[in-house]
């Protein structure tokens, strides 16, 4: 295949999904946790979920970076802006994230603070330039596939010798938190959450490779497909999970091999492994915290650390109590299950994170109209 319109083949389609249905055994119960709200979005998107058997069902994970934030980062944002008076660049999905009391940076910018939005990390860069009087603060957010550009701007502005500019990291790790998913009382004790295989992480995997998710393959025995984007390349990530559970295997099997390499990207690991380090812990929102789940950067680049540059206060914050946000980003509970879901968290007023970022899924349920009910045939008629 050399056009992306091959990978939604409708023919094709029907072919694999024909081989699932032949395959899946009716007397299991299949359930994958598409990790990468890329893959969320793709299912629902060109209905994947409807050209599967009853018996096999998709879990949505934590694969998304907007989402996992806590709030207690984002109020440090927040404060940032107003309180620091800087210039804070950040992508676009963060603007609406609503943090303590439903505090933002679109409302922080509202109320005058210098927030902008930025298309990568060489934005920050010029902004930094041409405002020599202001100090440039950019929201590094974001798992594996984001570091290298931060990485990247962090040592540009050393090597010029920019001064005013800094980066807030918040970077996080993939196969951190699949571990921890893994490790959870919901799925280990209490059973709640029940997964069988994973879709890998496609945009990440091209950076680390597959190795990385070689040890959960065999600690918790359960088969990883890396998965491309595309309908197409679901589908066939979910007929090798499939022939996986039915063959009681447990493997790191790469369906996204035009992209992902085993080693992944070695120049941009190192790259990361020069500027960043390991956290201890971290906090994510709906997984608690996660030890040795995101970076942090290098004491020999500490003169370009916002968090060191800047003293920020220590916050009360909290969640919006009836937001399932956090349960959502577990696999506990469908977006569908919260009670605020369609009523008053839109995308035009979100409540939650998961609905205002582009790979939420309360975000993907709202705009492939997942949560309405099909009607009564009689009533059609």
């Amino acid at each position: 295949m050399k056009y992306v319109d091959e990978y939604r083949d409708q023919e094709l389609a029907k072919t694999i999904a024909g081989a699932i249905a032949t395959e899946a055994d009716p007397e299991v119960s299949y359930h994958f946790m598409e990790f990468c709200g890329g893959h969320t979005h793709a299912i629902f998107r060109y209905g994947v979920q409807d050209l599967m058997p009853q018996n096999v069902h998709f879990v949505h994970g934590p694969g998304c970076p907007v989402c996992v934030l806590p709030v207690s980062r984002l109020d440090d944002a927040v404060e940032l802006a107003e309180r620091h008076g800087v210039i804070l660049c950040t992508y676009g999905d963060m603007m609406r994230v609503p943090g303590t009391k439903q505090r933002s940076l679109i409302r922080a910018k509202a109320y005058g603070a210098d927030v902008r939005v930025v298309y990568s990390t060489l934005d920050g860069l010029k902004i930094a330039r041409e405002n020599p009087e202001r100090q440039v603060v950019f929201f590094a957010i974001g798992f594996e596939t984001t570091t290298p550009p931060t990485a990247v701007a962090i040592k540009t502005a050393q090597a010029e010798g920019l001064e005013n500019f800094s980066a807030f990291c918040n970077h996080v790790l993939t196969p951190a938190a699949i571990s921890h998913i893994l490790e959870s009382p919901q799925v280990r004790e209490l059973g709640i959450v029940k997964i069988d295989g994973f879709l890998g992480p496609s945009h990440v995997s091209s950076v680390i490779g597959s190795q990385p998710y070689e040890f959960f393959a065999e600690e918790f025995q359960k088969p990883v497909v890396i998965a491309g984007f595309e309908p197409l390349d679901v589908m066939q990530s979910v007929l090798m999970l499939i022939r996986q559970v039915n063959e009681s295997r447990h493997e790191v099997e790469n369906e996204y091999t035009r992209v992902v390499t085993e080693e992944g990207n070695l120049k941009a690991q190192a790259l990361v492994s020069e500027v960043f380090e390991l956290r201890k812990t971290f906090d994510w929102r709906g997984l608690g915290s996660v030890p040795y789940s995101a970076l942090r950067i290098r004491n020999a680049y500490a003169d370009f650390d916002a968090e060191k540059r800047f003293e920020l206060s220590v916050k009360a914050s909290r969640e919006v109590k009836s937001c399932e946000c956090p349960s959502i980003l577990r696999g506990v509970k469908k977006p569908t299950e919260c009670k605020l879901f369609g009523t008053v968290c839109t995308p035009q007023n979100p409540i939650g994170s998961c609905m205002v970022s582009s790979e939420g899924a309360c975000a993907a349920y709202w705009t492939y109209g997942r949560f309405r009910q099909p009607k009564p045939l009689e009533a059609a008629e």
